[in-house]
């Protein structure tokens, strides 16, 4: 094969190489594009544009093939072949041109690439600009392919004939009326068709009006009660309009020139609010479990509904409490359990692994459950009450001796602040499944811990800042019996910080009482006596000691009344007291008796008055904190010729919707009064309406007691005693 022959094939395989590398990077593209074509124009497009797409990639191959011309060849061959020696122009030049020592170097040339091997002058390809198009081409025909397809206009809804009005000739009436109600994608409802332009729709509906008048108006709109006004747009006969409903409204249809008794009609649509998801504990059965012998495992079961559907996963929260005092550690970790059952109710099972978690004596190991539902795009949410497994301590590990004596008369547990809220909360939650008796008297226990912890904090503030305030007719050994309740349990909260000091004990001015924990240790043990032990601590922290004691008293004074959802503020605030104090710093004082200024012996019973202020008590007027409703209520019932503020009215619903039952029943009679104010039946009827919202009138302040005729001598004998 000649020198000619084989250059012209190295040079006809580089332009196929290109021609085909080319067709490539370009022809990817054709799938994205013919995928968006036949996902929004159909398939008849879709051909079309692959066609044009290909005669494109053809043209494009072409083109760069072309590019590897004769110039092209001769650099290609100096660069890739030293025996070129640079002189490969030679070799397509004319011959008769070429000196002879150029022919001599022409045809040795000639002679090289005869004998030489092949050389490959096809260009190299880049195959990771080719990889990268080919993914970006996919993801856009993935994305094509996944993109939902474009909605289709609603039909026009099908018109009914509106009530007859009597009308003016002129006056432009309504004949025909239709609403379309399409409500959000999430709930699975399917649209339907309202003749009366009004109903109950899901929130976040779509609704489209469609109306007809005879004759034609020059313009029309929607007036809804809060003001807005949706203009409607003529269509050939028909008038329409869109909106989306996200709160239940009240409308009325203004056409220029209407009759009176169509421009007054009220039309209403109450939005259905998209309730949260319903959850349900079917096991355990109690929120505190004691763990039983050999048990492995511990098995939960939940069941959630939903008004429109539940979501598909639930995530169960499970923490690992373990330790005791100020050595209590926390372990947290998050499951996603799938459930089973129809869209809008499922259960929820799952078995927990105790060796797994690292459960051990003396943990608790507590779990949650939180569930969703399908509302979008803000999806709502349900968590179940807190359900605890306790590993109950070690009974041989308890301590010995007198200490172990004094244990065994207190109670086996003593709940921390934080647990009572826990009970608390839990009590509230599973407050349906109790009559009103059992949830009383388990609020009353929960109580009865708030008393002992309670108790057991107020003994480092002394007697007199326990904080429950004495009756008169109370036994103080009694109130002592009760009052005393040690420190045996193993609470969350830390003891509070000691003060280290030195103390006597001498002898017991009493005989102990057998089997009181207090009198063992009186008599064989060592004791702090916790009233003198409250004068070394600071004042700020004293201080913090007795707001969380005043917090606790309210909690208990809640729980005791079967109350415990009003509980749980106090609660929560004698919890933050607590841990401020465990966070106190320690003083050192010397103990000294108290300081009191010298009594004055001549002013006792002496019945000197001066510079004491009377004791009648000043009563001020009353006002009441919202008078707006008993104002109009009083102004509603006066002859109709009185004006009404009907500007004020609204004002006031529009910024106290929440304490209103059903304000659209509010607008509807307030905009029916407006428009016919000598209606009698129409001031009643609002006057019906503001009576729940008046204020109660206080109760009568009764007068002093001034004691039987045995006080009165004795206060008036004072003055005369004086002289």
């Amino acid at each position: 094969m000649s020198a000619a022959q084989r250059i012209g094939e190295w040079h006809a395989r580089a332009r196929r190489s290109r021609a085909a590398y080319l067709a490539c990077v370009c022809g990817v593209w054709l799938l994205p594009l013919v995928a968006l074509v036949a996902r929004f124009y159909g398939a008849a497009p879709a051909w079309i544009a692959f066609a044009l797409g290909a005669a494109a990639v053809a043209w494009r191959a072409w083109r760069g093939a072309k590019a590897l011309d004769r110039a092209w060849l001769r650099r290609r061959l100096d660069s890739l072949r030293a025996d070129m020696d640079d002189s490969a122009d030679l070799l397509f030049a004319d011959e008769s041109a070429l000196g002879g020592l150029q022919r001599l170097q022409r045809s040795r040339l000639q002679r090289r690439i005869e004998t030489a091997p092949a050389s490959d002058l096809r260009l190299g390809w880049n195959r990771r600009a080719l990889a990268i198009a080919a993914v970006c081409a996919l993801a856009l025909a993935a994305a094509a392919a996944l993109w939902p397809p474009p909605r289709a206009q609603a039909p026009a809804p099908a018109l009914a004939p509106s009530p007859p009005i009597a009308a003016a000739p002129g006056q432009p009436r309504l004949v025909a009326q239709a609403l379309r109600i399409e409500p959000p994608a999430y709930t699975g409802l399917p649209a339907r068709e309202e003749p009366s332009l009004e109903g109950r729709v899901a929130e976040g509906a779509r609704l489209r009006w469609r109306l007809r008048f005879q004759p034609q108006p020059a313009q029309a709109a929607l007036v809804f009660h809060d003001g807005e006004r949706l203009p409607l747009r003529r269509d050939g006969e028909d008038w329409s309009a869109q909106r989306t409903l996200a709160k239940s409204a009240l409308y009325r249809i203004d056409a220029g020139g209407a009759p009176p008794a169509q421009a007054r009609r009220l039309y209403r649509l109450d939005a259905v609010p998209d309730r949260p998801p319903q959850l349900r504990v079917l096991q355990p059965e109690r929120g505190l479990t004691l763990l039983a012998p050999g048990q492995k495992a511990w098995p939960l079961a939940f069941e959630a509904s939903d008004d429109y559907g539940v979501a598909a996963t639930a995530r169960l929260r499970i923490t690992l409490v373990q330790g005791s005092g100020e050595q209590i550690t926390f372990r947290e970790r998050s499951l996603d359990l799938r459930g089973s059952g129809g869209a809008r109710a499922k259960r929820f099972v799952h078995r927990l692994d105790l060796a797994a978690l690292g459960y051990a004596v003396g943990d608790d190991l507590i779990v949650q459950l939180s569930v969703a539902d399908n509302r979008a795009p803000q999806a709502q949410t349900a968590l179940s009450p807190s359900l605890i497994l306790r590993w109950p301590a070690d009974a041989g590990s308890e301590a010995t001796g007198i200490e172990g004596m004094v244990k065994t008369v207190l109670p086996a547990y003593f709940r921390s602040q934080r647990q009572i809220i826990i009970d608390a909360e839990a009590l509230i939650a599973r407050k349906r499944q109790f009559d009103d008796a059992t949830f009383v008297k388990k609020s009353d226990a929960i109580g009865v811990d708030q008393r002992l912890l309670r108790l057991r904090y107020g003994q480092f503030l002394g007697e007199e800042a326990e904080g429950e305030p004495k009756l008169p007719t109370s036994d103080s050994e009694d109130d002592g019996e009760h009052g005393h309740d040690g420190e045996a349990g193993a609470g969350h909260e830390a003891p509070l910080p000691a003060a280290h000091d030195d103390h006597d004990h001498g002898a017991a001015a009493a005989k102990p009482t057998f089997g009181e924990e207090g009198a063992v240790l009186e008599e064989f043990g060592h004791t702090h006596d916790h009233a003198e032990a409250a004068t070394l601590l600071d004042p700020q922290t004293r201080k913090l000691l007795k707001a969380a004691l005043d917090q606790m008293w309210q909690s208990e004074l809640h729980l005791r009344q079967g109350q415990p959802q009003r509980a749980l503020p106090f609660a929560y605030k004698a919890l933050g007291f607590i841990k401020q104090v465990q966070q106190a710093s320690r003083i050192y004082l010397a103990r000294v008796g108290p300081e009191l200024p010298p009594i004055d012996e001549s002013r006792r019973l002496g019945g000197d008055r001066a510079g004491l202020a009377r004791r009648e008590d000043a009563l001020a007027p009353a006002t009441a904190a919202d008078p707006l409703p008993a104002r109009l209520w009083r102004e509603l019932d006066v002859p109709a010729s009185q004006p009404v503020d009907y500007a004020a009215l609204e004002r006031w619903l529009g910024a106290n919707s929440g304490r209103v039952d059903d304000p659209l029943a509010f607008a509807a009679a307030l905009s029916a009064l407006r428009d016919r104010p000598e209606c009698g039946e129409c001031r009643a009827r609002l006057r019906g309406l503001l009576w729940p919202l008046l204020q109660r009138p206080a109760s009568a302040v009764r007068a002093r007691d001034a004691g039987d005729a045995r006080d009165r001598r004795y206060f008036d004998g004072l003055p005369q005693e004086a002289r």
